[in-house]
């Protein structure tokens, strides 16, 4: 046989059978069938025969999810008026005057950048409160680049969640899915407006869940963030975390960077916080917040030997409150909180979160590690004032009897301040109780300044989270005619 002949045939056969083997691969690559091919015929000729069982992980699609949220993430712009601090020397103006006294003095304005979602067709915008929380003008541009004046519906600094809402209808909405089915490894979205670039779109996984990074200076707040390393930079915050069937799993909230840029991770409140927050805004006007009444812990090393404990999981009961829904219950000092309603509880921050989804007056079972043995208890949830009642923002209001107004310039301008909210009206009530009179500018509640009637509320609901004997109002204010007043009002009586 003639030699060259041979070897040009060989070589016709070894393609046909590399490709064959390829072929092969394609085939079990796409439906797992192995299928009786000339590379099984002739296994010797694909050294890479042995591999073609293990069917690799198909790429993940983003396009899908990314087309399904952007249009539901609008850009939102704040204007606040900063305080300014003018000293006063009743001496000296005795003598010359007050040089402000007939002049209009315009406070500066801080502008600010966030991010929002729309939840529901007919406007309402979850974002964060540090985006909106102290804003005297929001506005939110949608992605097909129309604007519209946003009012706030209600915030919680306790979660760093804010509603707002806007006049539209048939608007675009990201549907909420479930934050606890996220795994550590899943793929996830960021969505936002970093620097004003709007409609951006970030990739990453889901590196940590129930994260306390210690970002809320709240008393009662509640951080159990989910960590991932899609990068969010300035302006994404309020932004949407989805996973990649486009449903909401998360509020991109924070960074972890000492440049003020993403340096590789952020954090994002979860999607069952989230969804309760909004609700209880929507339809009580505050949150309705639940609590246990324990001072919990994590578990360290040091303490795990010093009390003898056999397990690093769960949530440590440091202390219980008196009269509190664990006491009631039989929880008791030294108990390791391990689950609540079949949700598995490894820490503090996650024992916070599955309490944090309930309101007054709900009843749950927690699953507690006493002296090594599994006891399972049921807790009948309070308020912080120890009873169940649903507090609404009109019941608060009713507390104290008054209605608000912003203070006019000429009135600011003569009294030399720039911030203040004035009494329109009072009737019965705490007020009323007090001797406060309408026309009352009120200055600061609590040491804390009042520059419009949700700061008001803020303080009483602040005032109302304290201990019985701290639910007290210390109101510092001026009235028209110069003339300083301050007020205390003991809000148990």
């Amino acid at each position: 046989m003639d030699k060259r002949k041979f070897w040009k045939g060989a070589a016709f056969v070894a393609a046909v059978v590399c490709i064959s083997g390829a072929t092969t691969a394609v085939v079990v690559k796409l439906t797992d069938k192995p299928e009786t091919t000339s590379s099984m015929m002739y296994p010797q000729t694909n050294p890479y025969a042995r591999f073609a069982s293990a069917a690799p992980a198909l790429e993940t699609d983003f396009t899908v999810a990314a087309e399904q949220t952007v249009h539901a993430v609008v850009h939102v712009k704040t204007k606040t008026k900063i305080e300014q601090v003018y000293s006063r020397d009743p001496f000296l103006e005795f003598f010359f005057g007050n040089p402000y006294r007939n002049q209009q003095r315009e406070a500066p304005v801080q502008e600010g950048a966030g991010s929002g979602v729309i939840i529901s067709p007919d406007g309402y915008i979850v974002t964060n409160n540090h985006v909106v929380g102290d804003a005297d003008e929001i506005e939110v541009t949608l992605n097909d680049n129309r604007t519209f004046t946003a009012s706030v519906v209600g915030k919680d600094p306790n979660t760093d969640i804010a509603l707002i809402k806007i006049k539209a209808d048939n608007l675009p909405t990201i549907p909420f899915g479930n934050s606890d089915d996220l795994k550590v490894g899943e793929w996830v979205l960021a969505v936002g407006n970093p620097f004003n670039l709007t409609s951006t779109v970030t990739a990453g996984i889901v590196s940590a869940k129930a994260r306390n990074i210690n970002i809320l200076n709240t008393e009662m707040r509640i951080e159990s963030f989910i960590q991932t390393d899609a990068a969010v930079n300035p302006g994404n915050s309020g932004g949407a975390l989805v996973n990649t069937r486009g449903e909401l799993v998360g509020i991109n909230t924070a960074i972890a960077s000492r440049t003020g840029s993403f340096t590789g991770y952020s954090f994002a409140v979860p999607s069952s916080i989230v969804s309760k927050v909004v609700t209880d805004i929507r339809e009580y006007g505050s949150v309705q917040r639940a609590v246990l009444g324990v001072a919990i812990q994590d578990i360290s090393n040091e303490l795990a030997k010093a009390e003898g404990l056999k397990t690093m999981q769960g949530a440590y009961v440091a202390n219980i409150t008196e009269g509190s829904s664990a006491e009631k219950a039989g929880v008791k000092r030294g108990d390791i909180i391990v689950n609540v309603n079949g949700n598995k509880v490894n820490s503090s921050s996650e024992l916070q979160e599955q309490i944090g989804r309930y309101r007054p007056g709900d009843e749950i079972f927690i699953e507690v590690l006493r002296d090594n043995k599994t006891q399972r208890l049921q807790v009948k949830l309070q308020n912080r004032q120890g009873n169940t009642e649903i507090i609404s923002t009109e019941v608060v209001a009713d507390i104290l009897g008054a209605k608000f107004q912003e203070v006019d310039h000429k009135t600011a301008a003569k009294l030399g301040i720039s911030y203040g909210v004035q009494v329109a009206s009072v009737g019965k009530g705490k007020f009323q109780e007090q001797g406060i009179q309408e026309e009352y500018i009120i200055l600061k509640i609590n040491g804390m300044q009042i520059r419009k009637a949700d700061d008001i509320q803020k303080a009483l609901d602040a005032a109302m989270n304290e201990e019985e004997e701290g639910r007290v109002l210390f109101i510092a204010g001026v009235y028209p005619n110069g003339n300083v007043a301050h007020y205390a009002i003991n809000l148990i009586d």
